[in-house]
């Protein structure tokens, strides 16, 4: 395959994920179910959170047309339309102030007989991202390689899986102003959706980094509504976008990189049990300005 040929490949990979986001969020918010999903923001302005199942779609699209196999394909679309919906349904619960906060708040909620929509999130998403993590290793050959122990294996697929549910969780962690989530998933998609050269040893390293350059696409595609204050990721989006670069981190990386994203993902989910990264960003001048930049401040 030629150069010219992989370049415009990728950009019209990255048309289908843009065009397909602005479209899904222009028909959501048309739709029936437009005046469910309008929420109020910190500023109290009214902003409609069909961003996320927008993102969703349109993230998710790219990266099943940029699979360079079945096995990705399907691992693309489990990891990004799990995370969207579980998250969409935590978010429509959030309304109905069905909504337990925290670990501790979902298992009190279980300890009274109730499942919360937050623990139906933790438990999809994670379920989503060990089935992601096995299909990975499948086309690479690691998960069928006799050569390593099965208990290698099974580990192997559970960070992997790991890393993919932390992502969401992280990327979650920073929706919580106008463009703040988008900002991070697109630098954190830059050096993901790098071209792969032909003799890269991993079978799906090209399958991640055209499922980074579609989350980069989408987000794109949805940063200026966001910045805004017209509409807003969610849950939704935020974990479907998350979930989608954890995929596109694992298909590109092996053991040892998977244990360092692993514990840096922990690491930060632990960081926000303690800080406040709203307050760490607003501190610090160089986070806060890129923070802003961009932001409708009326």
């Amino acid at each position: 395959m030629s150069q010219l040929t992989r370049t415009v490949g990728r950009a019209f990979l990255g048309g289908v994920a843009a065009g397909g986001t602005i479209a899904a969020i222009g028909l959501i918010r048309r739709s029936k179910w437009a005046a469910d999903l309008e929420r109020i923001n910190h500023k109290g302005d009214t902003v409609s959170l069909a961003e996320g199942p927008g993102i969703t779609a349109g993230a998710t699209a790219g990266a099943v047309l940029g699979a360079n196999s079945p096995a990705y394909a399907a691992a693309a679309a489990a990891a990004g339309l799990t995370a969207g919906a579980v998250g969409l349904y935590d978010d429509m619960a959030d309304a109905k102030g069905e909504k337990a906060k925290g670990f501790k708040g979902h298992v009190g909620a279980l300890l009274k007989g109730r499942v919360s929509a937050g623990l139906v999130k933790i438990l999809g998403i994670s379920g989503a991202g060990l089935a992601s993590a096995a299909l990975i290793d499948l086309q690479n050959g690691e998960l069928t390689d006799d050569r390593r122990s099965l208990a290698r294996r099974v580990w192997n697929v559970g960070v992997g899986g790991g890393v993919i549910a932390g992502a969401a969780n992280v990327v979650n962690l920073f929706d919580l102003r106008p463009g703040r989530a988008l900002k991070v998933v697109t630098l954190a998609s830059a050096p993901l959706s790098r071209p792969v050269g032909p003799k890269s040893r991993r079978a799906t390293a090209g399958g991640g980094a055209n499922t980074a350059l579609a989350v980069s696409a989408a987000a794109g595609a949805a940063l200026a509504d966001d910045l805004d204050g017209k509409t807003m990721l969610g849950d939704g989006g935020a974990n479907a976008l998350g979930a989608l670069l954890g995929l596109a981190y694992i298909a590109r990386t092996g053991m040892i990189g998977r244990h360092v994203a692993l514990a840096g993902v922990a690491a930060l989910i632990a960081a926000s049990e303690k800080w406040s990264f709203t307050k760490v960003i607003a501190e610090t001048p160089v986070l806060r300005q890129l923070d802003e930049l961009g932001r409708n401040k009326s």
